[in-house]
């Protein structure tokens, strides 16, 4: 039996391949703040688009937001999920990563170069593969995505000593890995047993227009689509929640006020019902439009304030309620 066959018997039998986190806890909803560390196109000026090709190549900025952030939801009892693109593991100075694992905040693997690993194609890969092509000549295109992966794994143990806690694609999609079995398959035999990756579909954010009840009813509605579940094969899905930063501040030009409406709607929804909101942002777009952590600061007031039915976890313990289900 190979390893994948053997996560996904072990997860019909009640229990996980790898180590477990803690219990989540029982009859509380579930609320995780994660982070992709990767820079942004369009941040901090609207004309920077050289990030598309240095995704890993963090600015300080970045890294300080991350960096408190962390210390933030620390403080309030919880965890921040970070997921890191392993071009960041390249830098000179990864100590402020290295601390952020050391207190306690799990670090899950985002590919090396953002990939799409949906790609059938070298240039539906990433920008950089399309502008230089030579990199991976020759290479079927799975095994470039499955390389992406690997080497991510082995730069956290190597730099900064902690295994891969999870994987999220680079993007999301509205169906997850639902069409993309060989995948799925491909990341059971690394040894994840969860993924990132469903981002449902819900109407667009309009460009400098405030959300309205439609859109909200929409997020809502995607929301109840972004709870956890297991594929067939025993691989856990751990959806975004939306709305995402990007959807909010790229797509939609919003302003922080609006964002902040949208996501304090999720979250309480989230609360009223004992289910998952999975928050996610980048620190290199929320240093720029959220420099004063309102976001983060609120979401952790939310859950202290709902008390005995909600705490903010890691994606592991969200999974963990599934694979106990």
């Amino acid at each position: 039996m190979n390893r994948r066959e053997f996560i996904a018997s072990s997860f019909v039998a009640g229990f996980g391949a790898e180590s477990l986190a803690d219990d989540p806890p029982k009859g509380k909803a579930l609320i995780a703040i994660t982070l992709d560390l990767e820079m942004s196109a369009n941040f901090p000026k609207w004309d920077d688009t050289q990030w598309n090709y240095e995704k890993g190549l963090l600015n300080d900025e970045t890294k300080k937001y991350t960096v408190e952030a962390c210390k933030r939801v620390k403080a309030a009892g919880g965890v921040i999920h970070c997921f890191a693109v392993g071009r960041v593991l390249e830098q000179e100075n990864v100590d402020w990563l290295k601390e952020i694992a050391k207190t306690g905040h799990p670090i899950g693997n985002h590919t090396y170069d953002h990939i799409n690993v949906k790609a059938v194609k070298p240039e539906e890969l990433q920008f950089r593969f399309k502008r230089s092509p030579w990199l991976i000549d020759g290479q079927p295109v799975q095994k470039v995505i499955a390389e992406n992966i690997r080497v991510t794994s082995a730069a956290l143990k190597t730099r900064i000593g902690v295994d891969a806690t999870g994987f999220r694609t680079p993007g999301g999609f509205p169906n997850g890995l639902e069409d993309r079995l060989e995948v799925r398959r491909m990341l059971l035999d690394q040894g994840f047993s969860w993924v990132s990756s469903k981002y449902p579909a819900h109407i667009a954010a309009k460009t400098n227009e405030e959300p309205g009840e439609e859109l909200l009813a929409s997020i809502i509605k995607a929301q109840e689509a972004a709870q956890p579940f297991a594929y067939p094969d025993g691989l856990i899905e751990i959806p975004m929640s939306p709305i995402s930063d990007i959807g909010a501040f790229r797509t939609g030009r919003w302003k922080l006020d609006w964002f902040l409406k949208v996501v304090r709607f999720g979250v309480e929804w989230a609360i009223e019902k004992r289910a998952v909101f999975d928050f996610l942002a980048h620190p290199s777009c929320m240093y720029v439009v959220d420099p004063e952590f309102k976001t983060i600061n609120m979401i952790c007031e939310l859950v202290k304030k709902a008390g005995d039915k909600a705490a903010i976890v890691g994606l592991d313990s969200i999974a963990q309620r599934v694979r106990k289900k």
